[in-house]
């Protein structure tokens, strides 16, 4: 009788756990950027002048060459790149754009990776 009403209590404590299984048949592609261009780098046109590295910026479905420039104030360097997950594409279709930082509004701003197609 006492093993009966146990197996009775431990039934009601049994859990089935399911998880999400998810199968990549094909790698995800990633556009990276170039390699960076090197730039000669013009004396400053007056004192208070920071230089902005020239750099890579996705637009228009495609990798542009920002070059660089004098910015009159301060400005600091291009900060360190973000390591982001790859998600999960979409459809075999699409491709992901990596994260990236470019010059906007008169400071570096974080462009999040994407997926496009």
């Amino acid at each position: 009788m006492w093993a009966a009403a146990v197996a009775i209590a431990l039934s009601g404590c049994t859990t089935v756990v399911k998880e999400r299984v998810v199968v990549h048949d094909h790698p995800a592609i990633v556009r990276q950027a170039p390699a960076p261009i090197q730039e000669v780098i013009p004396p400053p046109p007056a004192s208070g002048y920071a230089w902005i590295q020239g750099h890579w910026a996705w637009r228009d479905h495609g990798w542009q060459w920002q070059p660089g420039h004098w910015y009159l104030g301060a400005a600091r360097p291009m900060p360190a790149l973000i390591v982001e997950q790859i998600t999960v594409a979409p459809s075999p279709a699409h491709f992901w754009i990596p994260g990236h930082w470019r010059w906007r509004h008169n400071e570096w701003e974080w462009t999040r990776g994407h997926w496009e197609r």
